[in-house]
């Protein structure tokens, strides 16, 4: 099939790739601008751009895609671009870009997106991270076609991946993106023989995963230990829970839940050379594996040089 693709980071990468490798015709491909990047801030392309560009595939990066707002100018060539390209059907895969209404109706076979949840559970920007915050036991793909809602549209194709108990949004990543490139290739296979069925989504059981925020890294030692491991894998590898020790912001890659102490959140019950633990709002936490500021990550004995927390000591117990 004649194509458009539209996504930004790795997870599209990985769906580009495997649609190119199925013999489809990717006529042009947007994805965000460059951004900086690294110590040195410089400009790098996103990852779905690097590998259109190594399959000498057209690349347009608009800032935005509306033709009555300040980028309208960007927004007319995308559109003049995507008319002469002519393509049967659009790709979206975590674009980072609403689609307008002129782009959803643009495709006679319209828009499928890639979308890492079993919707309508989690629809939104961060369906990954959620879930694994939440504890949901699987997760999946489905394969949607876009229209003006937030993934609101029909399901035309589900894939369920179970969430395993040491899963990280980085782990569950990698894996998602590898059923969504399977997922995405078996529906255009479908599409073009005429047999993609599209099933409009139960009015009952949907969630909205809002976007991650910074704030929100911070460990609340008054929630339950089990939140606060999950939150821990769901922040890993952005934006990294931390704690407070000594005035110094340390970030907090692995926990392990411990129901065989008690105290006061925040408070630590146990400290190095032993294991670390810091009471819960229930329970305690296990603080496993950390990163000092400008470090990398070391198990939790290696993180304090100058002397782990002393027994009893509070620990920022998180906003009020």
């Amino acid at each position: 099939m004649k194509l458009a693709f539209a996504g930004t980071p790795a997870f599209a990468a990985t769906a580009l790739h495997a649609i190119v490798a199925a013999g489809h015709d990717v006529a042009l491909v947007l994805t965000q601008p460059d951004r900086p990047a690294g110590r040195g801030l410089k400009l790098q392309p996103s990852a779905v751009k690097a590998l259109a560009v190594r399959q000498n595939l057209r690349v347009l990066q608009p800032a935005g895609l509306r033709l009555d707002g300040r980028n309208a100018t960007q927004a007319l060539q995308v559109r003049e671009a995507l008319q002469a390209a002519a393509p049967e059907a659009m790709v979206v895969a975590a674009y980072g870009l609403i689609l307008p209404p002129w782009l959803l109706a643009l495709p006679p076979a319209g828009c499928l997106n890639i979308h890492a949840s079993l919707l309508p559970r989690w629809r939104g920007a961060a369906p990954i991270q959620r879930a694994l915050e939440a504890g949901d036991r699987e997760t999946g793909i489905s394969i949607m076609q876009m229209d003006a809602g937030l993934d609101t549209g029909a399901v035309t194709l589900t894939q369920t991946l179970p969430i395993g108990p040491e899963d990280t949004s980085a782990t569950l990543q990698d894996r998602l993106a590898a059923l969504g490139a399977r997922a995405i290739v078996e529906a255009l296979a479908r599409l073009s023989r005429g047999e993609l069925v599209a099933i409009p989504q139960p009015g009952e059981g949907a969630t909205y995963a809002n976007k991650i925020q910074k704030h929100e890294a911070v460990l609340d030692w008054r929630s339950d230990a089990a939140l606060l491991e999950r939150r821990i894998r769901a922040f890993d590898p952005f934006p990294g829970a931390t704690l407070v020790d000594r005035g110094q912001t340390l970030k907090v890659w692995r926990g392990v839940v411990r129901r065989d102490f008690g105290g006061t959140a925040g408070e630590v019950l146990s400290t190095l050379p032993g294991p670390l633990v810091v009471a819960c709002g229930g329970g305690a936490l296990e603080l496993v594996e950390l990163q000092r500021p400008g470090g990398r990550r070391l198990p939790a004995a290696q993180c304090f040089p100058a002397g782990a927390p002393a027994l009893g000591q509070r620990l920022t117990a998180g906003p009020d």
